[in-house]
């Protein structure tokens, strides 16, 4: 596995669990928002410092007493063959996993939860299904996340959707529009775009939504989703 990032210690992003969180290099989108510019663009992947895997999995020895659980996250991980060898080094030494996943490889999603690999999924919903390739700036399978959508919804393993919500691209009308896709589900995050350092220049300075705001949107769509 590429490893491009380590975040040692995490108390949020693992429901119920002390975490870390190892990040995969590359991706299949181009999220113009995306925070994590060198994680995805190969000009900027070829310059970033890659963690060996062996010094993370002795990280996570020395680790043993004090964390619970592995978040796999990226870039995108299933676009790696190597992730469910990965997932079951991590599971072997005792760990629960969690994986990050955009859901554009429904059959690597599948795999790794069919062989018990994984405890916790979290899909990000990047958009309604008609305006998915204008935000992610890639012609996709729509199909391919509709499969992970419904797969994960049959509820073999925990998961979550969740939507980040950016000014100016994903706005009120299209989360009614992807809850009124998804539901019912289990759990649904509204995530709010975090101004800074970004795949787009122009997306650096945009201001997010209040929390407010959000608040107001998720209680609108709350019944779409039970």
């Amino acid at each position: 596995m590429q490893i491009g990032g380590l975040q040692k210690l995490t108390l949020i992003d693992f429901p119920g669990k002390i975490s870390c969180t190892v990040f995969c290099l590359g991706c299949n989108f181009r999220c113009c928002y995306c925070y994590n510019p060198e994680l995805v663009l190969p000009e900027k992947i070829k310059k970033q410092p890659r963690i060996p895997e062996k010094d993370f999995f002795d990280f996570l020895k020395e680790r043993k007493k004090i964390l619970e659980g592995v978040c796999i996250g990226g870039g995108e991980p299933t676009i790696n063959e190597d992730l469910p060898n990965f997932a079951w080094k991590i599971k072997t030494m005792g760990y629960s996993v969690k994986l990050d996943t955009n859901g554009s490889k429904p059959e690597m999603l599948k795999k790794i939860i069919d062989r018990n690999l994984v405890d916790y999924v979290a899909m990000d919903i990047k958009a309604p299904l008609e305006k998915y390739s204008e935000v992610v700036n890639r012609k996709i399978e729509i199909k391919d996340i509709e499969e992970s959508v419904e797969f994960l919804k049959q509820g073999k393993v925990d998961c979550e959707f969740r939507t980040t919500m950016v000014p100016g691209l994903v706005e009120e009308k299209d989360v009614i529009k992807i809850a009124r896709w998804l539901g019912p589900i289990p759990k649904y995050n509204l995530q709010n775009f975090r101004a800074g350092k970004t795949i787009d220049p122009k997306f650096e300075k945009v201001k997010p939504y209040s929390e407010e705001y959000i608040t107001k949107i998720y209680e609108k769509i709350h019944s779409l989703l039970s």
